[in-house]
């Protein structure tokens, strides 16, 4: 695909995902906190799959990272005040004040990125780093949330079950996303060639968000994946 159009179609694409996000919030009809994590865990997954639209050519990933790269500037711009959106502030902070934008999505945004830049989709270590951000980060708050478990000694406000999520949701859904890109090709199969390099990278994962770091996760998680990747690839 012309890698013009598959960036119109990325952002069209992310852009709707989001707004439903935001309108599902503003009704009310889930709670800021899980439209918040929502966002979190599907953003990610949406765009890494639109990368497959754009051909193999060196402009494609600089297309690429514009959308995510619009998107934190729509962010930094609501975080700030200069732009109103009411529906995006309740979609994505936990109490309602916008300058949380400017925090965990904003950094969100910013990995995304930086790893569609300096990876791209011809990378074992990008993808397993970013959904290790999506799914592990993301489902942690929401199991940590609802399922009682013990609080870590060395975290107080982190759970083993918030933990063991981390674990399990970055995972899955990197395997997912594998799965996906064997079947279409862009990575030489078999599947089960990546499982043991992809634990490997979510238990890095799980540790390192476990840590006692607040509203950095996207950066620390991410970070941790990035180098685990490097050593077990």
């Amino acid at each position: 695909m012309n890698p013009y159009i598959a960036t119109l179609l990325t952002f069209g694409i992310a852009v709707l995902f989001l707004r439903l996000m935001d309108f599902i919030a503003e009704r009310g009809w889930i709670d800021s906190k899980t439209s918040r994590k929502l966002i979190h865990i599907g953003t990610g997954p949406v765009f890494v799959l639109c990368w497959l639209m754009f051909p193999d050519l060196p402009i494609s990933r600089w297309q690429a990272a514009l959308v995510p790269f619009l998107i934190t500037i729509q962010f930094a711009l609501v975080g700030t005040g200069i732009l109103t959106d009411e529906a995006a502030v309740k979609a994505m902070s936990r109490t309602g004040d916008r300058r949380e934008i400017l925090r965990g999505p904003l950094f969100y945004g910013l990995m995304f990125v930086a790893i569609t830049l300096i990876y791209w989709k011809d990378s074992l270590i990008g993808i397993p780093a970013l959904m290790m951000m999506c799914g592990g980060d993301g489902i942690a708050d929401i199991v940590g949330r609802r399922v009682r478990s013990p609080k870590l000694p060395w975290s107080p406000e982190k759970s083993v079950a918030g933990s063991l999520s981390v674990f399990a949701g970055g995972l899955c859904l990197t395997v997912l996303i594998f799965a996906i890109y064997v079947w279409v090709g862009a990575f030489a199969g078999p599947l089960t060639g990546y499982l043991l390099p992809i634990t490997w990278i979510a238990l890095g994962a799980m540790l390192v968000e476990s840590l006692p770091f607040k509203d950095i996760d996207n950066i620390t998680i991410t970070l941790a994946s990035l180098l685990v990747g490097y050593l077990s690839f």
